[in-house]
Parts: structure tokens; sequence; C-alpha cells
């Protein structure tokens, strides 16, 4: 799948995995609101480590 391996490539799968467990557990994404902060947080680390290498190309 070529979201997974995307994702995968930014260290944040596991926490992916807990948004969609939580989001088939609960039916409603307002009770996941620490996994997805938790995802996004991870996510935006990592766009910021890469524009951080850019930067020192």
């Amino acid at each position: 799948d070529l979201v997974e391996n995307a994702i995968k490539k930014t260290g944040c799968l596991e926490l992916h995995y807990n948004v969609q467990e939580c989001m088939a557990d609960h039916k409603d994404w307002r009770k996941c609101q620490d996994d997805v902060k938790k995802f996004r947080r991870c996510m935006t680390d990592y766009h910021i480590s890469q524009a951080k290498k850019s930067i020192k190309k």
C-alpha cells in the first residue's frame, strides 16, 4: 500500500495504526483525539526534520 509505505518512512506507522484501531473501536474521530494528536505531532516532527536536512545541503 503506497500510503502505508509513505507513513512507514516517517517512523509514525505505529501511531497511524493506533488512530485506525481507535476509529474502528469507537466509530467517532472525536473520541480518538489523543491518538490523532500524537500522530499529527509525529508527522510534523518528521517534516520539520526533513526541512532542516534540506537546508543543511
